[in-house]
């Protein structure tokens, strides 16, 4: 596997660990998609650092269990903000 490969799998490891982070976030940080993150952080950091990866394991699994909480809430304001939109128009101040 080429060095730079394996320092990208491992920062995106640390950035995940450091902020507790999305894989959709480390991968908005380091500019690249989401797949190579998810590919980096599960196959390749495995053949890398195996306690790292075991870090970062844990995180994915609770991120996967909070996923659709995160979805529900972002719909929620989502909504909200429309809500809020339509009743300033309707009042005239917009």
């Amino acid at each position: 596997m080429k060095e730079d490969i394996e320092k990208r799998a491992i920062l995106a490891a640390e950035l995940l660990i450091k902020y507790n982070a999305t894989v959709r976030k480390v991968a908005k940080i380091l500019g690249i998609s989401k797949s190579t993150v998810r590919n980096d952080l599960t196959w390749r950091l495995y053949k890398i650092n195996k306690r790292l990866y075991k870090e970062v394991r844990t995180i994915l699994d609770r991120n996967k269990q909070e996923r659709h909480i995160r979805g529900g809430e972002a719909t929620k304001k989502k909504y909200f903000a429309k809500k809020e939109k339509a009743s300033l128009k309707n009042s005239g101040i917009i």
